[in-house]
């Protein structure tokens, strides 16, 4: 009998611990390892908090544009036009770059989903975004077997899903101004270039006038930047920017933000 108490204590002991690791590999999980592709939490805007640290907040969202691939610094054009800002005002530049490598539209729709990321925009006095790349050249494989009708879907799949990311962006902050950092064409020195060319200013035209549909969201050219010598400003996978290249996209979206007298935010 004693024989069978023991072995029913030490076999809940087990359990229990097997219960407890569980648990514990699902908080560590949870805590470090994010996929993009997982079931994402919603949120209310009521319980998103309210509290935000001092300076001037700059949100980072979109993809591998955004994270800054391809710069050996390791700034990217985020870096750059925090490092602008920062000599023009007293106040603290904080930034936090919540842009993920590979994301098309469609995943940028479910993270804008994600607690943590609807607080951080919440809190932003200037939100930078890059997204469509992806969806358009999609590896190279879209302009590698070019079909029209394919690309009109995809352009299509693209503007229903921009649309949902800027609504969100205005519903969960209503007055930062959002930089939409449009296309530049890095394959402009091939055969086919007036192909791309043409299907890349018709891709920046229509994120253009998606934008325009929202207050304060401000579509930011770019392909004029990269048409004469992109060679010079692309990284060696010939596709993103190098340092030089995210400089120019920097400068560029720093030029369009101004503190008023007294350190105060943006116009």
């Amino acid at each position: 009998m004693k024989v069978n108490v023991v072995k029913i204590i030490a076999a809940l002991a087990i359990f229990s611990s097997g219960l407890w690791m569980a648990g514990l590999g699902l908080a560590i999980k949870d805590q470090f390892f994010y996929e993009a592709s997982s079931p994402v939490k919603k949120i209310s805007l009521e319980n998103v908090a309210e509290e935000k640290e001092d300076g001037f907040h700059i949100v980072a969202l979109g993809d591998s544009l955004t994270r800054g691939t391809g710069d050996e610094s390791g700034k990217g054009y985020v870096g750059y036009v925090a490092d602008e800002l920062q000599t023009k005002t007293k106040q603290t530049i904080r930034v936090k770059n919540l842009a993920i490598k590979g994301q098309r539209s469609a995943g940028l729709v479910s993270q804008l989903q994600q607690i943590e990321v609807q607080r951080q925009i919440k809190q932003a006095d200037i939100i930078l975004m890059t997204i469509g790349g992806n969806d358009l050249f999609q590896s190279g494989e879209a302009l590698s077997n070019f079909s029209l009708e394919r690309m009109n879907q995809a352009k299509a799949d693209y503007l229903r899903n921009l649309h949902t990311i800027f609504k969100t962006i205005r519903h969960l902050n209503p007055d930062a101004v959002v930089f939409y950092i449009s296309l530049y064409n890095p394959f402009n020195d091939l055969t086919d270039a007036k192909t791309t060319s043409a299907v890349v200013r018709e891709w920046n035209f229509q994120s253009a006038e998606a934008a325009a549909n929202y207050p304060n969201i401000i579509a930011v050219p770019t392909f004029d930047l990269f048409e004469l010598n992109v060679n010079d400003y692309l990284y060696s996978d010939k596709f993103h920017p190098n340092k030089e290249g995210y400089k120019l996209i920097g400068e560029r979206v720093a030029s369009l933000i101004t503190f008023t007298e007294g350190d105060e935010k943006n116009d």
